[in-house]
């Protein structure tokens, strides 16, 4: 029997953990008013910069006497920076349940050498915070990107602890709730939940984190874009819009842009609704279907955002095989662009569920997913 193609189709199929989908909204001539060809360090580069530092500050609900600074490279520039310039005053506590995580487990313990505990659960699962040692400093992802394993809240970190907690946020800032007071660092891009352009990165310093720069300096050298202190002392400017190196105001403006649209939709609050509701659509689809199911084992620490999915029907012989069919018979289609799994998680798809994507466009999507699947199955 012939299967059935599905009448409709997503208005925006673009469905890329990263870059994410633009705002809904999203018009270039809105970008207009960047100024461009103008030094950044110039009264309106630097307005602009302050301007996205603030608006950040705002939505996310980031406590007054925390830093927040614009880095070069992304989250990745941005997790890098925090590591190098804060690690080494005390024993490490690494946690890893993806890729990421795996790749500042590397850092930690192959380049920087330091004296580490390194904690690690398999794709699907997650590391029991409770049992870290937090006088030591620990580093985490929030939202595992690339397995769609979260944290459900912070409590197993102490209010009391010694050690300073480096958080990996990029795919959770916007769409989670981070609890400020359990977090010392915590670092994202632009381009995941707001779908902001690349390169960017942001970093969130507590006061804990300041203090340990001010009275700290590591046995290794800094590179420039890593050095966040002179004489002993903060760089206020860094947290104020005089970033380390240039950035791209294009870039900026249309972070900003993308800040506007986020207020227009209730904040935080409404972002993390829009995530939600995303991702309880997928989660219907996968209750009604038995061939497919959540990488993420416990409904608890399912992401919102990255939400990774897996062929359980026993008939599949090669699952690699066959999520990459189904991912490319999608893209062909033109219903879902970019969602094959990460290429170090185990197989199956990865669906962006974040703010800027409408579930209209994943409600259109869903019947797409089923007759891939069936047209795949059956061939």
């Amino acid at each position: 029997m012939a299967i059935t193609q599905p009448a409709s189709r997503p208005a925006n199929p673009r469905f890329s953990s990263g870059p994410c989908a633009k705002i809904p909204t999203f018009d270039l001539t809105k970008l207009a008013s960047a100024p461009l060809g103008r030094s950044h360090r110039a009264a309106p580069g630097k307005a602009k910069l302050l301007e996205a530092i603030e608006t950040t500050r705002e939505i996310l609900g980031v406590p007054a006497d925390f830093r927040i600074g614009i880095v070069p490279a992304s989250d990745t520039g941005a997790f890098e920076m925090a590591m190098w310039s804060l690690l080494g005053e005390r024993p490490a506590e690494m946690v890893a349940w993806e890729s990421f995580g795996a790749g500042w487990v590397t850092d930690v313990v192959k380049q920087l050498k330091i004296d580490a505990q390194v904690h690690t659960a398999d794709y699907g699962e997650i590391v029991d915070m409770a049992a870290l040692n937090y006088d030591n400093d620990v580093c985490f992802t929030w939202n595992g990107t690339t397995s769609g394993v979260r944290m459900p809240n912070g409590d197993a970190i102490p209010a009391d602890r010694a050690g300073l907690t480096l958080c990996d946020a990029t795919s959770a800032a916007f769409a989670m709730n981070l609890p400020w007071d359990k977090l010392d660092v915590t670092t994202f891009s632009w381009q995941k939940v707001l779908g902001g352009e690349a390169a960017h990165g942001m970093l969130i310093l507590s006061p804990r984190a300041v203090e340990r720069l001010e009275s700290y300096t590591p046995a290794w050298p800094l590179p420039k874009i890593f050095r966040m202190t002179k004489g002993g002392k903060l760089i206020e400017g860094i947290f104020k819009g005089e970033t380390i190196n240039t950035p791209s105001m294009l870039c900026v403006e249309d972070y900003l842009l993308a800040l506007d649209w986020a207020k227009s939709v209730g904040g935080l609050k409404g972002l993390i609704a829009r995530a939600d509701a995303n991702t309880k659509a997928i989660s219907d689809f996968v209750a009604k279907n038995d061939w497919i199911d959540f990488l993420a084992t416990d409904p608890a620490t399912r992401s919102n955002t990255s939400v990774c999915l897996k062929f359980t029907d026993g008939r599949i012989t090669d699952g690699a095989a066959f999520a990459k069919a189904i991912a490319k018979r999608l893209a062909d289609e033109d219903v879902a662009l970019d969602i094959g799994a990460y290429r170090d998680a185990p197989a199956g798809l990865r669906i962006w569920c974040g703010g800027t994507v409408e579930t209209s466009d994943i409600d259109a999507m869903l019947p797409w997913l089923a007759y891939a699947f069936e047209t795949e199955i059956n061939a």
